[in-house]
């Protein structure tokens, strides 16, 4: 059985390696992207992908904007995207929700939940 792959979008190297290193150990595919551009680039192309995580604040294009540009494709293919960030704000959370986010985590995170998180997700996104 091939892993489920989860599509890593942050403008920060070291949180995508350490997501990936994580996710990976947990048996994960992971691919990245450096911002929301890339991340809905990915997301278009990539027609596998079972997960995405995704900062808020990137240059170019956001987390909560490339949410907005891309949620009919989301809805389209039932897939989840958690939001990984150090925003705490209450309409930060609720934007991201109508976006069609699953699930708001905070940075520094804790790697067993980010990895319960994943599998749980990605199990109901199969």
């Amino acid at each position: 059985m091939e892993p489920k792959k989860i599509l890593i979008v942050d403008d920060s190297s070291s949180i995508r390696q350490q997501v990936s290193a994580v996710l990976v150990g947990a048996g994960f595919s992971i691919i990245e992207a450096a911002d929301g551009v890339e991340g809905a680039e990915r997301i278009h192309d990539c027609l596998d992908l079972s997960l995405v995580i995704c900062d808020v604040n990137m240059p170019r294009l956001g987390g909560l904007e490339m949410l907005d540009s891309i949620k009919d494709e989301l809805k389209r293919r039932s897939l989840p995207v958690v939001m990984l960030t150090t925003e705490a704000n209450a309409e930060a959370i609720a934007q991201a929700k109508r976006a069609g986010a699953k699930g708001w985590l905070v940075k520094p995170f804790k790697e067993q939940l980010l990895v319960a998180v994943a599998k749980k997700l990605t199990l109901s996104s199969q």
